[in-house]
């Protein structure tokens, strides 16, 4: 499904992100990436969904070589990727039907195809009776909840998440891991960065540690090993 080979990330300001990265992820995998901050794992995601390309090395995903993909070919790997991210990312002027739709839009659903989609993607979130409403109106934990539909909405092949309980407290933030543990049950892989040890402790998933640009540990049912 996932495979870097000798993945290095160097910016232009000259900060190593990412070291001699080799990790292969099996399709319907959940993965934790975890680590201090700055230890690269937002950089590990957005290689993932070519948001960053590597300095160095290779990224397979499902097949497709995602240096050599061309940039008119990345929107057509984004469809079947969806993403969570830690500060929702919605459209403040649309209702919360009408963002989980916007993914949809773009990739050129038809209207009736959109109109049976979304309200099954809001019923699996628990917000069908909030279709109508701006995010302006909604928790932190429904706005969350939001932008998962809005990543399942394509059926993706995997999800990437990171940090999406940073915002939350901790009762929301196991509704929302609630929800991803049972997307992944259904055969989507999951890819989540987190500081969220007692979450990381619990769910007893397969973790990789990574510090200063390197992959440190890489266990299956793995704890989360640092003090936060």
């Amino acid at each position: 499904m996932i495979a870097m080979f000798n993945v290095s990330k160097t910016y232009d300001n000259g900060v190593k992100a990412l070291i001699d990265v080799n990790v292969q992820i099996k399709k319907g995998e959940f993965v934790f990436l975890v680590g201090p901050s700055g230890a690269g794992k937002s950089t590990f995601t957005k290689l993932l969904f070519r948001e960053e390309t590597p300095s160095r090395g290779h990224i397979m995903v499902n097949g497709v070589n995602l240096v050599r993909m061309k940039n008119k070919e990345v929107p057509y790997l984004r469809r079947k990727i969806g993403v969570v991210f830690q500060d929702f990312r919605l459209l403040s002027t649309k209702t919360v039907y009408e963002n989980v739709a916007f993914a949809l839009q773009i990739a050129e659903t038809s209207n009736r195809e959109i109109k049976k989609i979304v309200p099954a993607a809001l019923e699996m979130v628990g917000l069908s009776q909030r279709a109508d409403d701006l995010p302006s109106s909604l928790s932190g934990g429904e706005q969350q909840r939001v932008g998962l539909a809005r990543a399942i909405v394509n059926k993706p092949m995997m999800i990437i998440a990171d940090e999406p309980t940073g915002n939350l407290d901790p009762d929301t933030s196991w509704e929302i891991m609630k929800l991803l543990d049972d997307i992944n049950k259904m055969g989507t892989t999951v890819v989540m960065a987190t500081h969220a040890k007692d979450i990381v402790d619990a769910m007893q998933k397969r973790v990789i540690a990574m510090e200063n640009g390197k992959v440190v540990r890489d266990e299956q049912k793995g704890a989360y090993g640092y003090e936060n």
